[in-house]
């Protein structure tokens, strides 16, 4: 471990260990080294090539602008010049179309630079609101992570990665609203022994940006705990999340306490493609989901 000139001690990784951290083939390393002098900056006769902090900062802030579609030459020139971290804001807020972002969200994933990935869904949800980031940039990144499962059987902890995020973003972005429109929460969760929770999570999210407060109740809730918040709370409507067919029941609905008013039930899911769901409203994404509930309050 060598010393930088203030004499703090700096950690020396070698071509493959920087090739795990940024995401990247050991031989793209030494392209960008002989192609655009983007090397080890220092390096004694007879050792192994080896990377210190600053040359790891500059291949990070170069893998991340190819990433956002700038030119490998013009990215090495910038990270070259570049005497300090350039901020990821500054990076994503570069996209010219939507396709753009879901490309760069994908090749981020399999590098696992959360950092990147956390950055460009925040400036998305900024921008176009918890439903325009969902529709537009998250479902197609999900299609894309699902199909490379499919097709290859790889990508599994890719999936994980990004649904851990996405999770934590939008529960992030559920806060306490002063004035809610409704002053009996919404009532969210996915049922049964389901556990692909991550739309309730963002259902969740995009009504409290139309000021719609919520509780969910997350992944895995039975019929006993669904039925005591309906007596405990009587909330106006109540969304039934079910990914797998196993876990969507009529019995989610139809053995609910009766309470005055009705609650408006609205379920979601492919789960619920093969009930018959005549009694309540069938959502067919995010947006009717919002919709449908917010019918419901009378706004």
């Amino acid at each position: 471990m060598a010393k930088s000139a203030s004499g703090v001690n700096e950690e020396k990784l070698t071509v493959a260990a920087v090739a795990r951290r940024i995401g990247v083939a050991p031989a793209t390393l030494r392209t960008w080294d002989r192609r655009y002098g983007l090397g080890p900056s220092e390096h004694s006769e007879g050792e192994h090539r080896r990377y210190c902090p600053n040359d790891l900062a500059k291949l990070t802030m170069m893998r991340r602008l190819i990433v956002a579609g700038v030119t490998p030459a013009d990215a090495a020139e910038q990270a070259k010049a570049c005497k300090t971290a350039v901020p990821l804001k500054k990076i994503v807020k570069e996209f010219e179309v939507r396709e753009e972002v879901v490309d760069a969200l994908y090749k981020a994933l399999q590098g696992f630079d959360r950092a990147f990935v956390e950055t460009t869904l925040a400036h998305e949800i900024d921008t176009y609101g918890v439903e325009g980031a969902w529709s537009d940039v998250i479902v197609p990144t999900l299609f894309l992570i699902g199909e490379e499962w499919e097709n290859n059987q790889k990508g599994i902890e890719v999936e994980h990665l990004f649904s851990e995020i996405l999770k934590r973003t939008m529960h992030n972005r559920v806060v306490e609203l002063k004035k809610p429109i409704n002053p009996r929460p919404v009532l969210l969760a996915a049922v049964g022994e389901e556990l692909h929770s991550l739309p309730v999570y963002a259902l969740a999210a995009a009504l409290c940006e139309r000021n719609i407060q919520t509780y969910v109740l997350g992944a895995r809730t039975p019929l006993e705990a669904l039925s005591a918040m309906v007596t405990r709370c009587a909330p106006p409507a109540i969304f039934l999340w079910a990914q797998l067919p196993k876990n969507a029941e009529q019995k989610y609905w139809n053995q609910l306490p009766a309470i005055r008013p009705a609650p408006r039930v609205v379920v979601g899911g492919p789960g619920w493609d093969s009930i018959q769901c005549d009694d309540v409203i069938r959502a067919e994404g995010l947006e009717q989901a919002c919709e449908e509930i917010t019918q419901a309050l009378g706004a």
